[in-house]
């Protein structure tokens, strides 16, 4: 059982419930730093990190771990919004969700949801699938007499 260093105060009340339930749900899998690293794509050093309270962890890491536990990962993630939206943020840290939707886009295909069909998965379908009716008008006005022009 590893034995955790108290959590920094300044930490707000609901970032710090996160990490806690990282720290149990690390507990559960029975592995170490180095497990959680060798199992996921996050190092050792960032897994200290993030259960020491230092840095929010990046989503796809509480997903991670939360599949590793068997754990609901629902719950986990409402617990992850919450601190993303509480954890303090440095000067150069930005405050909140991306602000234009192609990032977010870029984004939501970087982080895919583990299993099943997530938000991730339901914006790249709807990219995906903006880009076929793109496509198609593109290439009805092309085959068009006059170009597409009345």
């Amino acid at each position: 059982m590893t034995r955790w260093q108290p959590l920094p105060t300044s930490l707000p009340r609901e970032a710090r419930h996160l990490v806690e339930q990282l720290r149990v749900l690390k507990g559960r899998t029975g592995l170490s730093l180095a497990g959680l690293a060798r199992r996921s794509a996050y190092s050792k050093s960032s897994w200290q990190r993030y259960l020491s309270g230092a840095k929010l962890p990046p989503r796809g890491a509480a997903q991670v771990l939360c599949r590793l536990a068997g754990a609901d990962q629902a719950r986990l993630m409402a617990l992850w919004e919450l601190a993303d939206q509480a954890w303090p943020r440095g000067p150069s840290e930005p405050a909140g969700p991306p602000e234009t939707e192609t990032v977010a886009m870029a984004v939501a295909v970087a982080e895919p949801e583990p299993h099943g069909v997530g938000p991730g998965r339901w914006r790249t379908a709807a990219l995906v699938a903006f880009a076929v009716i793109v496509v198609l008008v593109a290439g009805l006005l092309w085959r068009c007499p006059g170009g597409g022009r009345p």
